[in-house]
């Protein structure tokens, strides 16, 4: 059987993760969130003591690290930090940033990057992240490149983090937000770019609802 696959990518904050799982749904597909496995390295990594901007010690960490993915009879995907369900403790801020420096180590993106593919071999898929269409999935049937405005983004990831209690204000949000870009888009191992392929979709002043029906219609008329 010949799987399907569609790639989301975006910078932080964009709305990947909220849309994907959307899309999956209406489509029947799995939904890959390819962030939350680098969230839950980025957590062993905090815990171990290990500085996530360290090479050396991060690469170090990868053989005794056991991290899997699974779903609930919902369908929403959890990550396990050996058999910790750690869904929620890697979505705190400071999560966030270890998540963005250890998955600019290429060793560590070498060290999951056949997960992330095997999931598209066996399934049908939707995966958001920053290089899921330029390098992960680069022959995927369908590739989005979701953005919006550093602000926008700023504005949903405060009231994710204050639905999820976390104690944060809009500058602090938003300085993240632009340190991220800045990290992410000029690492040296597969730093965040549109893919030549790719559809550029900018959501800023989007409702969810507007943003989703465009996709979802774009999204079937490539697969057709």
């Amino acid at each position: 059987m010949q799987y399907k696959s569609i790639a989301v990518d975006g910078p932080s904050g964009a709305g990947k993760s909220t849309m994907a799982k959307r899309l999956a749904a209406a489509l029947g597909y799995l939904y890959v969130d390819t962030g939350a496995i680098y969230r839950t390295l980025g957590l062993y990594a905090l815990r171990s003591g290990a500085a996530p901007t360290d090479p050396s010690a991060v690469t170090a960490l990868l053989p005794q690290v056991s991290i899997r993915m699974d779903y609930a009879d919902d369908g929403l995907q959890h990550m396990y930090l050996g058999d910790e369900d750690v869904t929620e403790a890697i979505r705190k801020p400071e999560v966030s940033v270890a998540a963005s420096q250890v998955s600019a180590i290429p060793a560590v993106r070498d060290f999951l990057l056949d997960m992330q593919r095997d999931m598209a071999r066996r399934n049908n898929v939707i995966m958001d992240g920053r290089d899921i269409g330029t390098v992960v999935l680069p022959n995927a049937d369908v590739k989005i490149f979701l953005t919006a405005t550093p602000e926008d983004r700023a504005r949903r990831r405060l009231a994710e983090l204050l639905e999820r209690g976390n104690e944060v204000d809009f500058d602090t949000v938003l300085a993240d937000i632009i340190a991220r870009d800045e990290r992410d888009t000029k690492r040296s191992a597969a730093p965040l770019r549109q893919a030549e392929d790719a559809l550029l979709v900018d959501t800023t002043g989007n409702s969810l609802e507007e943003s989703f029906d465009a996709l979802l219609r774009t999204i079937r008329e490539r697969l057709e």
